[in-house]
């Protein structure tokens, strides 16, 4: 191999707003620099539009790293410092077994089997009724 590995410069991972809910759709392997500029993204987003909740659909990732899993946790816990929920929706089974071979807890992200029951659950919980029961939480 002769040259050095180039990657998209203008990578960048869409932050959408469906009312007070802020939905990240990631697909495929995220570089690092992207993963982070991405944390910085819902940050932003998260203080300047005064949302509820964040939901980070990880159904189109195969993998992580240690990298990921940290950023994962640093945005549960920003967004819980800006009083906003984050929930994690879509992880596939090697993602989990993968997060807790690593010794990844995850502390503060909701887990959720999709987007649909991911809003439903911050739904509930910013209008304080009781949940359906199919949104899971993960252990504090």
């Amino acid at each position: 191999m002769t040259g050095a590995a180039t990657y998209p410069s203008e990578a960048h991972v869409p932050v959408l707003r469906l009312g007070k809910v802020l939905l990240v759709t990631l697909q495929g392997d995220l570089y690092d620099s992207t993963a982070e500029q991405l944390r910085q993204d819902i940050g932003r987003t998260v203080s300047d539009s005064a949302v509820n909740g964040v939901v980070i659909d990880l159904s189109g990732v195969e993998i992580v790293d240690s990298f990921m899993g940290r950023v994962l946790s640093d945005v549960a816990a920003m967004t819980r410092l800006l009083a906003a929920q984050t929930v994690v929706a879509g992880m596939r089974p090697a993602v989990a077994i993968t997060l807790v071979e690593l010794g990844l807890t995850l502390p503060g992200l909701r887990t959720a089997l999709n987007t649909e029951e991911a809003l439903r659950l911050l739904g509930a919980e910013v209008s304080a009724l009781p949940g359906d029961g199919r949104a899971r939480r993960e252990s504090p």
